[in-house]
């Protein structure tokens, strides 16, 4: 069982496709229908079912993925600590929600790259619900996310930072021009909401229903964008992190509304898997988000 195997196992269960997986890898169909049949003959059971032009993962091939991404991500550490250099290199796989990639996270990157320009961050959107799972499998080495804060004995939390949600219209909105909003003035109006397994959407959903507001939900997506030009178009109040209208707001294209209602706390955070260690290309990027 080799690296380059286990790497072309995780390409092809993550396409359920080995033309796929073998152009996206750059090798030649046999090659990758080879090295599966090698990885099944020493494993001495199939890891893919093959279904016409789809494949997908058997029972075994579930649990190879597993240890499969925690070997790679070995790999990826290897390449970073054990050459004796000054300067970190090799490979970081970066889990971000998408609202820190407004007007944060680019800038950080291109500072990053300056001073490490030898550490490749490969870059991952990710939820609130999913990220956990991804960092304990080791498919990513660290997460920077947007929510409420969160505790898992098997994460550790390296920095947070409190942030803030708020409520966006265009400004010939009814409410663009009241002094107090609260949950009653929201009672029955259009809200443009972001996907179901949201964290924000969740808090605001529960102090709705606790004031026995009637939440009515015109559109749900995890695109902030689609949110901001839905508002924009009058077409509705959007509930979302005041970092990503930042600029529409500069350019007097949304209004936040006087919220006077409910808090609802979330952080910008970052974390990895309680036993991963921090290394210097992960201290690097820690500490230019915390400056």
């Amino acid at each position: 069982m080799t690296l380059t195997q286990l790497s072309t196992f995780i390409e092809i269960a993550d396409t359920n496709n080995f033309t796929s997986a073998a152009n996206k890898l750059g090798y030649a169909q046999s090659t990758v229908t080879m090295q599966i049949k090698q990885l099944e003959d020493e494993l001495g059971c199939p890891v893919f079912d093959r279904l016409g032009k789809t494949v997908v993962l058997t029972p075994a091939g579930n649990r190879l993925l597993t240890y499969a991404n925690r070997l790679l991500q070995l790999e990826r550490e290897i390449h970073i600590e054990v050459p004796e250099a000054e300067e970190p290199s090799g490979v970081i796989k970066l889990g971000v929600s998408e609202s820190l990639c407004y007007n944060r996270l680019p800038q950080y990157l291109m500072e990053y790259q300056d001073r490490y320009p030898k550490v490749d961050i490969r870059i991952q959107f990710i939820t609130h619900d999913t990220f956990p799972e991804l960092l304990k499998k080791g498919e990513l080495d660290i997460v920077y996310t947007l929510n409420p804060l969160m505790e898992d004995e098997n994460l550790k939390r390296l920095y947070k930072k409190p942030e803030t949600l708020g409520f966006y219209v265009c400004p010939s909105h009814p409410l663009a021009k009241k002094r107090k909003v609260v949950e009653e003035d929201l009672d029955n109006i259009p809200l443009l909401l972001t996907s179901h397994n949201c964290s924000f959407r969740h808090m605001l959903l529960t102090d709705f229903e606790a004031k026995k507001i009637k939440a009515n939900i015109i559109l749900e997506t995890s695109s902030k964008e689609v949110l901001k030009q839905f508002a924009i178009n009058e077409l509705g109040v959007a509930f979302m992190p005041d970092m990503a209208a930042e600029e529409e707001v500069r350019n007097k294209k949304l209004v936040k509304l006087a919220w006077k209602g409910a808090d609802f706390p979330i952080f910008s955070q970052i974390y990895i898997h309680k036993d991963k260690y921090v290394n210097k290309a992960i201290d690097g990027f820690l500490e230019l988000i915390a400056k």
